[in-house]
């Protein structure tokens, strides 16, 4: 067998200690000291998640107070009036017979006049949401007062009811919709 050539590595004194992964371990290292670098890693993990948490949702900000000038401010929420003083059609757009009793006599409970009160059917079973139409401005706040006097209702301001005024006075329009009936709507055959 003949002998390796000579290279560079040859030249090379040889260490007198431990040499590559075979290290000791570093001295001081316990059980205990890891345990609290453990934890103190968590804890700061934990802190900045939910300090990047309420950042995004724009719970907290750097900017500081905003100028009262750059206040974006809310339009204020219409709040209703009872006024008894409209003429009040009610208009039963559902299969349900029963509902515009029910409709005048939580009116009746909350001051209306029974005489100021007409009620009807309406041209259709399948009108889907309880609505209280107006035809002026002036009249929302008193259709407001009138939603909130049924138990709730949607407001809109539409002219489609104002022929039907008979008393020639402010009259406001609630049409009852499917929501507030118990009965399913009736289906043709085919």
């Amino acid at each position: 067998m003949s002998k390796p050539s000579h290279d560079r590595f040859d030249d090379v004194p040889h260490a007198t200690g431990r040499v590559g992964a075979h290290r000791a371990e570093a001295p001081g290292m316990n059980g205990w000291v890891v345990l609290l670098w453990s934890a103190a890693a968590v804890l700061v993990l934990v802190v900045l998640g939910i300090f990047g948490s309420l950042l995004a949702m724009g719970r907290i900000s750097f900017g500081g107070d905003t100028p009262p000038s750059q206040v974006a401010t809310a339009a204020p929420e219409e709040t209703g009036v009872v006024d008894t003083s409209y003429a009040v059609l009610i208009l039963n757009a559902t299969s349900d017979g029963s509902l515009d009793g029910q409709v005048r006599d939580q009116l009746i409970k909350a001051g209306w006049d029974g005489t100021s009160i007409s009620s009807s059917d309406a041209s259709t079973s399948d009108f889907p949401t309880t609505t209280v139409y107006y035809v002026e401005d002036a009249d929302e706040a008193a259709a407001i007062g009138l939603a909130g006097a049924i138990g709730g209702a949607e407001v809109q301001k539409s002219d489609v009811y104002k022929d039907l005024n008979d008393s020639g006075g402010k009259q406001l329009t609630v049409v009852i919709g499917t929501d507030r009936s118990t009965k399913a709507p009736e289906t043709p055959a085919e």
